[in-house]
């Protein structure tokens, strides 16, 4: 993910979600954002972003280099470039290049994989020599464990890094670095060297792989499993794993993978192997994959799982996930799905309906919302406040969503319908109709009551709507000013 303004925003606020008592001493990063600068480039002397990569060995000891241009003691980090993916990335990087740990040697601690451990603001002095005025380093600290016991190489930045320590927690030189440490509770995830990809789709069915039967020659011959594999050196992160088998066994490519648990399996020498699992929805066809292992793909509610030659780990990791979806996109089970197809005339496709709040002000702005970096579909984008129907009208289900998403109170007979989109993402996917209801009166303001959706409610001029914005949505808030009941996007020409 590049890193946008909206990113870092999001970033951040997922971070006050965790830390609301931080918002006030935050306020020169916040102030930062709300500025039309690139809060991640090192010449925007307003103040920029930097990123610390917080190492902590098997010993609970926490790495701290030497920094040559100061002469203190700090963590390893830096400024973010150009190529960096993500902040994570890019405190990864920063710690390879001044300390020359490989990002392989090293994992996200649980919990923190997109969200700082803790953002740090503080002044650096001017560098007349480099034109450098002095300025303030807006610093996202990412938490890391070393994966192993053994000492690790290495091979310092001779003109930036002067030595390492490995320092107690009760000596961390950053206050509110340490206090963080001290109550954070030890790791019990054990060390995964393994990831593989529960993905998932509209149905609620999973899409399962069918081994290769050559027994003692790989795990689980002859049985239904989940894409994935091990971890290889070039592989930064068990998700940029998960991603390389994606696209090796299968040619497959998820826009978003959320990590979700840890699966354990056997070996051939019968040892216990963790791996982790990340979840992603995808609505294509197996058919059309390029399956280069194994025998086929294919998709499995999870009620069928019975009938399937699996491992007990591997199904109740599928009933887990499926359990944790909402009601509104919870598996159905095959005879349902048999069911729903025999009342269905040959090619009926069944559309998903959604609906979304355009909540305008006297001022003529709209509410929007950006929407979690870890989010499904449209991460890090905004967009209106909306849900999907689950057993219920159309329009208690908006009421529903307002309440439960932003704290707003919204009555029935304040509620008008103003625009239906019928829209698909891309081809294959499954149909939607979008309905955009109006609410010409409500009470309350937008709180973030689910930060783990939305991090953050915001009033748009709509002649002046963020790039990041949801490209139906955009389409549909024009043809509301406009008047248009009606539009679609997504279909082929």
């Amino acid at each position: 993910m590049p890193l946008s303004h909206d990113h870092i925003r999001t970033t951040v606020e997922t971070y006050l979600a965790r830390h609301p008592h931080e918002r006030v001493q935050l306020g020169g990063l916040l102030d930062a954002l709300d500025r039309p600068t690139d809060i991640a480039g090192r010449s925007t002397f307003t103040g920029h972003v930097t990123c610390g990569a917080i190492v902590v060995d098997p010993l609970s000891r926490v790495l701290h280099v030497l920094h040559v241009a100061s002469g203190k003691v700090l963590a390893p980090g830096g400024h973010a470039e150009p190529e960096d993916e993500s902040l994570a990335g890019a405190a990864l990087r920063e710690l390879h290049e001044e300390t020359g740990i490989p990002p392989q040697a090293v994992a996200p601690w649980s919990g923190y994989e997109t969200v700082p451990f803790d953002i740090d603001i503080h002044d650096v002095d001017a560098h007349p020599g480099k034109g450098e005025p002095g300025h303030q380093h807006f610093d996202l600290r990412f938490l890391f464990r070393l994966q192993t016991a053994t000492e690790v190489p290495v091979v310092l930045q001779e003109e930036e890094v002067a030595g390492i320590e490995w320092r107690p927690v009760d000596r961390v030189t950053s206050p509110s670095l340490r206090e963080k440490l001290l109550k954070l509770a030890p790791e019990a995830e054990p060390e995964t060297a393994n990831a593989s990809a529960l993905i998932y789709n509209d149905r609620g069915e999973y899409l399962l792989h069918l081994r290769d039967y050559f027994p003692g020659e790989i795990w689980e011959p002859g049985m239904w499993s989940l894409l994935g594999g091990g971890r290889e050196p070039q592989d930064a992160t068990l998700e940029h794993t998960v991603r390389r088998e994606l696209a090796e066994e299968a040619g497959l490519d998820l826009g978003d993978l959320t990590p979700f648990g840890t699966e354990y399996a056997s070996d051939n020498a019968d040892a216990t192997v963790p791996i982790a699992t990340y979840a992603g929805r995808w609505n294509g066809d197996p058919r059309d994959l390029r399956l280069t292992e194994g025998v086929m793909l294919a998709w499995f509610a999870p009620d069928d799982l019975h009938r399937l030659r699996i491992a007990d780990t591997t199904s109740d990791l599928v009933r887990r996930h499926a359990a944790s979806l909402p009601a509104s996109t919870a598996p159905q089970s095959g005879l349902a799905l048999q069911e729903e197809h025999r009342a269905s005339p040959h090619g009926t496709v069944l559309n998903v309906i959604g609906v979304h709040l355009y909540l305008e002000r006297p001022d003529g702005t709209v509410l929007l919302g950006l929407r979690h970096p870890d989010s499904t579909f449209a991460p890090s984008t905004w967009h209106v406040l909306a849900g999907h129907c689950e057993q219920e009208n159309a329009i208690t289900c908006l009421i529903r969503e307002a309440r439960e998403e932003a704290g707003l109170y919204i009555e029935r007979q304040d509620v008008e319908l103003v625009h239906v989109v019928h829209h698909i993402d891309k081809a294959g996917d499954r149909p939607r109709m979008g309905l955009f209801f109006r609410a010409r009166a409500w009470s309350g303001e937008p709180e973030l009551l689910e930060p783990d959706k939305c991090t953050q409610w915001r009033f748009w001029d709509p002649a002046a709507l963020p790039d990041d914005l949801v490209p139906y949505t955009r389409v549909a808030i024009g043809k509301i000013q406009n008047g248009e009941l009606y539009s679609e996007t997504g279909w082929p020409a």
